[in-house]
């Protein structure tokens, strides 16, 4: 939805650029999860997930009149993933590897989650949800949801635990949905006299 609005309307305003940075981040880190422990659901979703978010962001970085902004931030996502790799595949031993990978996703997918809330003290001021995306708060419960109870069935606590957080947060904005109602957005015109 997202991605439609930004190209019917050749515009990224009111499309938050921080979600498609995290996750692609996220994306990315989990696909490494997948591939060190072997897991071909985690691994074909992650793929397909960095893929969209990756196209996301050259969208949204063809769109924006701010360009600088934008490109600083895929640099240094660029950067924290360089580095996470040579981390993990230098510094850590094969042993720890999994759990420090799994440690390393969790807090990344917790951040990831946690992101569409900065914007939460502007809802409240402005009362208007115009900031939020209500498709990527669909689809955030739907995926968090999925891997919370994908997680519980393999007994994988690093998929299990962070995932959680997603889930009330999606909660969180589902109530700002409703107490902020996308009509009490539209302007009053005047009533002609």
């Amino acid at each position: 939805s997202d991605l439609r609005q930004m190209l019917v309307t050749k515009s990224v305003e009111n499309i938050q650029f921080l979600p498609f940075l995290t996750t692609d981040a996220n994306n990315l880190s989990w696909l490494g999860y997948g591939c060190l422990k072997g897991d071909g659901t985690v691994i074909t979703v992650n793929a397909i997930g960095a893929a969209l978010q990756t196209l996301y962001i050259l969208v949204y970085l063809y769109y924006s009149p701010a360009k600088r902004p934008v490109l600083l931030q895929v640099l240094l996502l660029l950067a924290v993933v360089v580095t996470g790799y040579g981390y993990f595949t230098i510094l850590v031993d094969t042993g720890t590897r999994l759990t420090h990978l799994g440690l390393f996703c969790s807090i990344f997918t917790i951040t990831m989650y946690l992101s569409p809330l900065t914007d939460l003290a502007k809802v409240i001021r402005s009362k208007s949800t115009r900031c939020l995306s209500f498709p990527l708060t669909v689809t955030t419960l739907v995926a968090s949801s999925s891997w919370t109870l994908y997680g519980l069935q393999l007994h994988d606590l690093y998929i299990t635990v962070p995932n959680v957080p997603g889930i009330i947060t999606s909660l969180v904005r589902f109530w700002l949905f409703q107490r902020y109602r996308p009509e009490q957005d539209k302007p009053y015109s005047p009533l002609p006299a």
